[in-house]
């Protein structure tokens, strides 16, 4: 019987070959929220981190029922006949009650998932906001490691925070729908200035001359918002999924983008300020579990709870309180000794 270093080496080993077995074993294991597969993960990750990083990384979001999945799967077929490797890292909503996921994605792109040079995994969103799972980062250094050079992140796009995919790729695509103006109207501000490339899908039948529309609608808008990189104005196009068009000129303008951008030394400026990000955002993530398990806090919440619940104490004098025994349990909130 092999013991946990042989496992590891051969895991790691079969990520490195391309292995798709492996790469989704690497991956459950970064996912895994068990401390003790933590170690492991870790190890995981230092030893593919010189293996990543040679990809495009490309966010995909889009309000449900415009059509992300069949339009991922147009793309990643024609990427592949372009002779690259497709990663998709598909984020599921779950459930609030039951923490459940519809993970459902493999199904939607069936035609991509049978490719040998396409990887498709759906991950549940659990508690994270911006769409997107907590191990998502690592997930895609798994993936380029594993010699996957197109990674695309596709977003749960339910109306959260759209800012955690775009701190995390190098290219953000928004997926629009052929739509009145009113729509147009409802449209957040804040995605359309994330944005790189604005895609109205479904431009195909009795949509074709709405999708136009649309497009031209949101070019015109696009010129009271700043444009976010320096000579690069955001570029609105339509595109059919389902019959293809337009999905080859997308593809080129992503190309476009990212080589500009590499150029100028923007791709690794942003990835190095992604990378601080991320692990900002683990050191709270990590703080928040140790809170959440701490026995001081577990023994106070209950009464803190009830109290907030029942309007007898102020949510933000709980917090403080339980705060507090978490500092006081780590000896946080004790002054460094002298000599």
């Amino acid at each position: 019987m092999k013991d946990s270093h042989d496992e590891q080496a051969a895991l790691i080993a079969g990520v490195r070959a391309g292995d798709r077995r492996m790469l989704g074993r690497a991956i459950t294991l970064v996912e895994s929220v068990k401390s003790t597969h933590r170690r492991d993960a870790d190890t995981l990750l230092a030893a593919l981190l010189p293996d990543a990083g040679r990809s495009v990384r490309i966010g995909i979001s889009g309000v449900p029922g415009v059509g992300k999945s069949t339009f991922i799967e147009a793309l990643g077929q024609h990427v592949i006949a372009q002779g690259h490797r497709i990663a998709v890292l598909a984020v599921d909503p779950s459930s609030k009650r039951s923490g459940g996921s519809i993970l459902g994605d493999k199904t939607r792109m069936e035609n991509l998932a049978r490719s040998d040079s396409a990887f498709i995994r759906p991950s549940p969103a659990g508690r994270t906001l911006g769409g997107v799972a907590r191990r998502t980062r690592e997930a895609m250094t798994v993936a380029e490691a594993a010699g996957f050079d197109v990674v695309v992140v596709e977003t749960v796009g339910v109306g959260q925070s759209e800012t955690a995919v775009a701190e995390m790729t190098d290219l953000f695509v928004l997926l629009l729908q052929p739509a009145a103006g009113d729509d147009l109207q409802g449209m957040k501000k804040g995605i359309v200035e994330l944005a790189d490339v604005m895609l109205v899908n479904k431009a195909d039948g009795e949509l074709a001359e709405a999708a136009k529309r649309t497009a031209s609608d949101y070019q015109a808008a696009l010129r009271l918002v700043a444009p976010a990189h320096d000579g690069w104005e955001v570029p609105v196009r339509t595109c059919s999924s389902l019959t293809g068009a337009g999905i080859d000129e997308a593809w080129t303008l992503f190309q476009s983008f990212f080589e500009r951008q590499q150029k100028h030394g923007a791709v690794a400026s942003r990835r190095a300020a992604q990378a601080m990000r991320w692990m900002w955002r683990e050191v709270e993530d990590g703080l928040l579990d140790g809170l959440r398990a701490d026995p001081r806090v577990r023994a106070m919440l209950p009464d803190l709870e009830d109290a907030v619940g029942h309007g007898c104490l102020a949510p933000a004098s709980a917090a403080n309180r339980l705060v507090s025994a978490f500092l006081q349990g780590s000896g946080a909130d004790r002054p460094p000794e002298e000599g």
